[in-house]
């Protein structure tokens, strides 16, 4: 197979087990795309890095059936074009046009909209170079060119960036036809907080903190990449025990949030009881977290080298007699909401998302398994302890709304049998070891099966034991873009619905 030869012509990358990097000419980039594209390989993400001085090189991450490929592209100095990919990975259009917002580099993507450039920027500024411009004072007026769907009867809805509530900013532009949904075109952007440019501001040894804040509900998931990622430019392996308890906070992590958007999507459903009885089996877990890690949100417990603390015997004890208890009162909940008419009526064939759409969208993680796209990174290029554990993959080919809830159940249970088995065969010893500085040039990948998917960390060691850069990446780069498909010939009042059966993270994806 042509993809597995360009997997085998690249060398080992330090990091996540089975991660190798090639470097492409710009004649075999878009060669080994296509080859890749053909061999059914998952594009994970696409980011750029500049070395002052020195040219730019355009990386894009590929999940192929015998580990992660780095394909590295140098784009020659005082050139600022690349081959786009977006013909074969249409997913890839947005980070391109990320990557032209942050390091001034364009791809050939027809599309010349900005993604994450909104009128605060002025036109000389790029976060990422070393010589940015400052930002202005006063914002303009923004004009981003939204498509529009001519048609007699079509009309604009446009919600947000202001939503109720505490969610997040987007802005979702609907053109429907009375209730039903003929597109949906969204923006997002607008919570920019500059993370990827404040990794350069700081040590290798700082950079798990501000990784486990990228996005609050997968802190475990970024930190553990980070970690992962240093540990290998480093050379250190962790003690045994400490990927033991790593695993067991990951799942712990997806157990949470499982449970808060189980509860959540019976309440967009109209089933308030399912949001008062899932929140406080949450509520529940989360007091069984703290008890057994010393916090709710594991923000600062996957640490280099380790974990921050160890689980007490004492305190594992009462986490896996509190999974015990999760997982029975929610399979009676599963049961309630099988059976309830009205639930089942708006979930069944609302959002799909059919196998073949996913699969060339590149639908990732819980909602690519609901999809037909039996991914698990746990299962399928697994790291220490998931190698041993062996985990069950849920999966679904109905693409629905009712599809990416039982992926969320069956995770959920699976997540308490790999709680309970962690705690029971553990290994005795120490649970974190020391790090010592990775020499500067060092680059490294880590790479977790977060609950929404795949989350990466790239990372290239500068000077001084400074981070020259530090790319992390949220799934929901990938998944996004499926959900304009999803609500495609669906009323607006299921949006909610279906948006939140994806429940994509906007943190995650406004770096």
């Amino acid at each position: 197979m042509a993809s597995r030869r360009w997997f085998q012509q690249a060398a080992l990358v330090a990091g996540a087990p089975g991660v190798r990097g090639l470097a492409v000419t710009a004649d075999s980039w878009r060669l080994a795309v296509r080859d890749l594209t053909a061999g059914a390989a998952r594009l994970v993400s696409i980011w750029a890095e500049s070395a002052a001085p020195g040219p730019h090189v355009v990386k894009a991450a590929f999940a192929t059936e015998p580990g992660l490929l780095v394909l590295s592209l140098q784009v020659p100095s005082g050139d600022d074009t690349y081959p786009g990919i977006e013909e074969y990975f249409p997913a890839a259009g947005r980070m391109q046009r990320a990557i032209r917002d942050l390091n001034g580099l364009h791809s050939t993507d027809p599309d010349p909209r900005p993604w994450l450039r909104h009128a605060s920027w002025p036109a000389g500024f790029l976060p990422l170079e070393p010589a940015h411009a400052p930002a202005p004072a006063v914002p303009a007026a923004d004009h981003y060119a939204f498509v529009r769907v001519e048609g007699e009867g079509v009309h604009e809805v446009p919600v947000g960036p202001v939503h109720a509530g505490i969610i997040e900013p987007g802005h979702f532009r609907f053109s429907i036809v009375g209730e039903k949904v003929l597109r949906l075109e969204e923006r997002l952007g607008y919570v920019h907080k500059g993370i990827e440019r404040r990794f350069t501001e700081l040590g290798q040894a700082e950079g798990h903190r501000l990784a486990a804040r990228v996005c609050g509900d997968s802190a475990v998931a970024f930190s553990w990449a980070y970690c992962q990622a240093l540990e290998g430019a480093a050379g250190v392996r962790p003690p045994p025990r400490a990927a033991w308890l790593r695993a067991l906070a990951l799942e712990s992590e997806r157990i949470a949030n499982h449970l808060g958007d189980l509860g959540a999507l019976g309440n967009d459903a109209g089933f308030a009881f399912a949001l008062a009885q899932f929140s406080r089996l949450k509520e529940h877990w989360l007091r069984a977290v703290q008890g057994a890690f010393g916090q709710r949100y594991l923000m600062d417990f996957v640490v280099p080298g380790g974990t921050a603390v160890d689980v007490e015997a004492l305190a594992g004890a009462s986490l896996a007699a509190a999974a015990d208890a999760v997982e029975r009162e929610a399979r009676a909940l599963r049961e309630t909401l099988d059976e309830h008419a009205g639930v089942r009526d708006r979930f069944f064939g609302t959002g799909v998302v059919a196998p073949e759409l996913a699969a060339r969208l590149g639908l990732a993680g819980l909602a690519g398994r609901a999809s037909g796209q039996a991914f698990d990174l746990r299962v399928d290029l697994p790291c220490a302890p998931y190698d041993e554990l062996a985990p069950r993959k849920a999966g679904s080919s109905a693409g629905d709304v009712a599809a990416r809830v039982a992926v969320r159940f069956d995770e959920l249970f699976e997540s308490c049998r790999l709680v309970r088995a962690i705690l029971q065969r553990a290994p005795n010893g120490p649970h974190k070891c020391p790090v010592p500085a990775a020499d500067a040039g060092r680059a490294a990948v880590g790479i977790i099966e977060g609950w929404r998917g795949p989350v990466l960390v790239a990372l290239t060691v500068g000077a001084d034991g400074a981070i020259r850069r530090c790319h992390p990446h949220d799934p929901s780069w990938l998944n996004w873009p499926v959900l304009e498909h999803a609500v495609i010939g669906n009323i607006v009042p299921d949006f909610p619905l279906i948006n939140k059966s994806f429940n994509l993270s906007y943190s995650g994806h406004d770096l």
